[in-house]
């Protein structure tokens, strides 16, 4: 799946998997590799940059967590965080809704006037 797929919806897919709990940066990777089939293979440099952001936002906090002599740091969804969750995946299905009404209309269930996105 070309990289432009996520754009939009990286901070989603970050707080989605963070819902079960903490994680670092390597397990949030995989996660979001494993829940989607391998579709989804984000890099270092693109989740990093996009969780000290959620952190700035309040939707997330992180702690130092020390395996052996290695530190790494996991990150946790605050109560802002499980909030915005909730919203993008409202926006989510909105979305994909509307999209389904289009590229495939006999699709019982999609849009309908007024569901406008």
């Amino acid at each position: 799946m070309k990289a432009d797929a996520v754009r939009g919806h990286l901070d989603g897919l970050l707080l989605a998997v963070l819902e079960q709990g903490p994680l670092h940066g390597y397990a949030i990777i995989t996660a979001v590799q494993r829940r989607s089939g391998g579709a989804l293979d984000l890099r270092t440099g693109t989740i990093y940059p996009a969780l000290n952001r959620l952190e700035r936002q309040g939707l997330l906090s992180s702690d130092w967590e020390s395996i052996g002599e290695r530190r790494r740091r996991c990150y946790e969804l605050t109560d802002a965080g499980r909030a915005a969750l909730a919203g993008k995946r409202a926006d989510w299905r909105a979305f994909t809704s509307a999209i389904g009404a289009v590229l495939d209309p006999a699709t019982p269930g999609n849009v309908t006037p007024g569901n406008a996105i």
